[in-house]
């Protein structure tokens, strides 16, 4: 089968390496969705995007986004048709799996200060040992001020880490099954080991510690009560290979696909349909809460959109979504040939053949999927065909072996015709993953078609 890397060249390779560059500085500085979500908002006001507040009246080709609480976004460029009519959506997650502190998170233990965790999504603890990782996050107090927290990124910063037993004395633990070998609850990572001066103190590392905190950010002990600090990897995202075809980065999954559809979406000028953006939170502990794509923020937003066009009911609302067609974008697996066993090599993708299209997703049987109809998937492949997008399509591994899920079946809920489409990538859920730079601009033109051509 033909790659990626057999259809461009010259020029237009100079354009995959270009754009994967762009790619690579947002990985490397948007680690948190609420980083993702500033990030988002700053690339779409330079594209004449403004926040919807007292608007009056919608006109084709305005550009507008809907804020909610920092931590997920949704993005509209209007249509010449009315929202009623359906819309074209793209919709990632910028959530990734991570380790977050407690809310009572700071000890002191035999002259070592930590912080106490609970990891958040689905990680194999011991990836996360003996690695430097970096502290991002809000602190809000109680006058109403935030206190935005990122260290362990810059040239100089210190970083923190989760400890790991020396070979010569792991005996015990290495004859422990893998889920097992470093348990949840000592996941603790290390902060500090210098004393407060002074007075004797009961904990004074941990005093030292909060002495640090409060001249630094003028933060209390008390105020991690209101916190929301996470834990991950520390360092830029890498080219990888020798002829640096991939990259390698802490969380592709998902803002790989949050990225590609983001630009994708800056880039619509003047479409039919309307085109629309979502990026949610929470896809990695199933999508729930205020900021997780089972909200009905979205639905909000849209209810906002028609009232400017319409009179507002019910009725309309369940139109524009039912007549709407989306791609969930979400990563797919990429096949690996150090573990050919746990994929069908038929219906697995492959790095450098393009964007992969996921018909069902779910585990054993299918069981909680999400399924495109075939009516759909044969729309999606004549706008894919063509604009003369690769793509493939593929499965999250074999029958019996796993599976897995992401928010198309929300919005299919919606009675919306939906189809899972993302970039393949290995060591997905690890601190740091892999994906190729040539089927990342193949994604980015798959959702630009889309947008554009979608029917």
């Amino acid at each position: 089968m033909k790659t990626v890397w057999e259809k461009y060249k010259g020029k237009e390779l100079k354009k995959v390496m270009a754009f994967a560059e762009g790619y690579k500085g947002f990985l490397s500085g948007v680690k948190t969705e609420r980083e993702a979500v500033k990030e988002a908002i700053a690339l779409a006001e330079k594209e004449g995007f403004k926040p919807f507040k007292n608007v009056k009246k919608l006109n084709p080709g305005d550009r507008f986004y809907f804020n909610n609480r920092d931590k997920s976004l949704a993005l509209f460029v209007i249509g010449k048709k009315k929202i009623e009519d359906g819309m074209n959506i793209l919709g990632a997650h910028i959530d990734s799996p991570r380790i977050d502190l407690k809310q009572n998170p700071l000890y002191e233990d035999n002259g070592l200060a930590f912080f106490d965790t609970h990891y958040y999504g689905g990680i194999k603890h011991y990836q996360w040992v003996a690695r430097p990782l970096s502290l991002h996050g809000v602190v809000c107090k109680k006058d109403g001020t935030n206190v935005d927290i990122c260290i362990g990124e810059k040239e100089g910063d210190p970083v923190l880490e989760i400890s790991d037993l020396l070979p010569h004395l792991a005996r015990d633990q290495m004859a422990k099954t893998g889920n097992k070998i470093v348990e949840g609850e000592d996941l603790n990572a290390l902060i500090g080991s210098i004393p407060a001066e002074g007075e004797e103190e009961k904990d004074p590392i941990k005093k030292n510690i909060l002495d640090l905190l409060k001249k630094e950010y003028s933060i209390e002990e008390d105020d991690f009560l209101s916190a929301e600090l996470e834990l991950v990897p520390a360092g830029k995202a890498r080219d990888l290979g020798l002829d640096k075809s991939m990259i390698m980065g802490y969380g592709h999954d998902d803002r790989i696909c949050a990225y590609t559809s983001l630009i994708a979406l800056l880039e619509s000028k003047d479409p039919d349909r309307t085109s629309v953006c979502i990026l949610t939170d929470k896809e990695e502990i199933g999508s729930i809460g205020s900021t997780g794509a089972s909200s009905s923020f979205f639905e909000n937003a849209v209810a906002e959109l028609i009232s400017l066009q319409d009179k507002y009911n019910e009725l309309r609302l369940r139109h524009a979504l039912e007549n709407s067609k989306m791609l969930s974008s979400d990563v797919s697996i990429a096949f690996d040939p150090n573990y050919p066993s746990v994929t069908e090599s038929k219906n697995t993708a492959f790095f450098g053949r393009g964007i992969s299209f996921n018909k069902f997703t779910g585990s054993g049987g299918k069981f909680n999927s999400s399924e495109a109809s075939a009516e759909f998937v044969a729309k999606v492949r004549k706008v894919m065909d063509d604009n003369k997008v690769m793509f493939q399509f593929s499965e999250l591994g074999k029958v019996d072996q796993g599976g897995g899920g992401t928010i198309a079946y929300i919005l299919a809920n919606k009675n919306m015709d939906v189809i899972d489409a993302g970039i393949p990538v290995q060591n997905m859920h690890a601190p740091f993953e892999t994906a190729s730079k040539g089927d990342l601009y193949e994604a980015y033109r798959a959702y630009k078609a889309f947008l554009k051509d979608m029917k």
